[in-house]
């Protein structure tokens, strides 16, 4: 397998155009294993962060649906949010002779040891939606195009409350991701860079006074942790006052900032909900977009971000440059990996009909 190891470094080299996706063009889970071509029907090792996540769920069903469509064998992991587990669970696949690796990493510095395995073994790694750092033996990056997310929420703020029109001032808190996840960043920077110029002209007032992106972190995206901020910061914060506007990063921490608020009377006539942001499409979520709770979500297709993954997978283990549309912006501390970004689409109650329902991702039962 050393000229697929070659193939990798000429594409990180050259890949300078912007390309465009092609589907795969095959359906049914049991293609025959003549497809794989060069990999012989080999396995392929998908590691995802947690279970406790609806999202991550959906990700290694596309991804296994997708691979064994290819004639693909799969071994699906899931480390529960542990970096320790990941890393055995990977050590586990790399022993077992898996050909590939697809993985969302939890702890994005804690890999580079047992990806220099992988690289011993010639096996390529495709770093999936969350980039991993500090590693020269991350081969490519499948996600989306991560500060347009946070641009997506932050101007559903903007324009929700009138701030263009000059209406204000408003009263907003903010919440991020988890501080070991490159992907937040790139969420939080991507919203800042939309609503730093409506803070400093104090026509959105944080009155936590938390605005530092290492202030605001929700480790592991947990939900729990995000209602224990909001429920401090209602407590300390907003005594006389009313949150107009909480950006929050993702639906599972959005459930959590919302039942804070809930418990602070929020939602009734005399107290109505802020605008609420999210990410993720989540199903509990737009069921509340549904019923006027949460205000918005990011929806990322992750069928679409599965197909990404898999031909990489697919074409670097035949032997082909994988595509790619980004081999700038992605640095992770060793080298710029190329990548391929999809784009999120704001959704919310007026249009969640027409995003998800009509284009298949939920039925309308599913949101009843």
């Amino acid at each position: 397998m050393a000229h697929r190891r070659a193939a990798f470094a000429a594409t990180a080299a050259g890949a300078a155009l912007a390309l465009t996706l092609t589907a795969c063009g095959q359906s049914g889970e049991g293609g025959s294993e003549e497809k794989a071509g060069g990999a012989e029907g080999g396995t392929i090792g998908i590691a995802m962060p947690t279970k406790s996540s609806e999202r991550w769920i959906t990700d290694g069903k596309n991804v296994e649906k997708d691979l064994k469509a290819k004639g693909y064998k799969t071994k699906l992991v899931f480390g529960e949010d542990d970096p320790d587990q990941q890393v055995s669970q990977i050590e586990n696949l790399i022993t077992q002779g898996v050909k590939a690796l697809i993985v969302a990493a939890i702890d994005n510095k804690s890999l580079g040891n047992v990806l220099q395995q992988a690289a011993d073994a010639k096996i390529p790694v495709i770093s999936y939606d969350r980039l991993i750092l500090g590693t020269e033996n991350v081969d490519y990056y499948a996600s989306f195009d991560n500060a347009k997310v946070g641009e997506l929420q932050a101007n559903y703020i903007v324009d929700r409350l009138g701030l263009k029109k000059g209406k204000g001032p408003f009263n907003i808190e903010l919440f991020a991701g988890s501080n070991d996840d490159n992907n937040t960043r790139y969420f939080f920077n991507g919203a800042m860079s939309v609503l730093k110029p409506y803070i400093d002209d104090k026509k959105l007032v944080v009155r936590s006074g938390q605005t530092a992106l290492n202030k605001v972190t929700t480790l592991r995206w947990d939900g729990a942790t995000a209602q224990k901020r909001m429920d401090d910061i209602l407590t300390k914060s907003y005594k006389s006052a009313k949150v107009d506007a909480v950006l929050s990063p993702y639906d599972g921490i959005s459930i959590g900032i919302l039942s804070a608020l809930k418990s602070d009377n929020y939602g009734s006539s005399s107290k109505p909900l802020p605008v609420i942001t999210g990410q993720d499409a989540e199903l509990a979520s737009v069921k509340s977009i549904i019923a006027g709770q949460q205000t918005m979500t990011v929806y990322k297709d992750l069928r679409k971000l599965a197909e990404v993954a898999t031909n990489m997978v697919d074409d670097a283990l035949k032997g082909k440059k994988p595509e790619v549309n980004d081999t700038k912006s992605y640095d992770n501390g060793t080298k710029v990996v190329p990548a391929y970004l999809l784009q999120p689409v704001s959704v919310d109650k007026a249009n969640y009909q027409s995003v998800l329902v009509d284009g298949g991702y939920y039925t309308e039962g599913q949101l009843k």
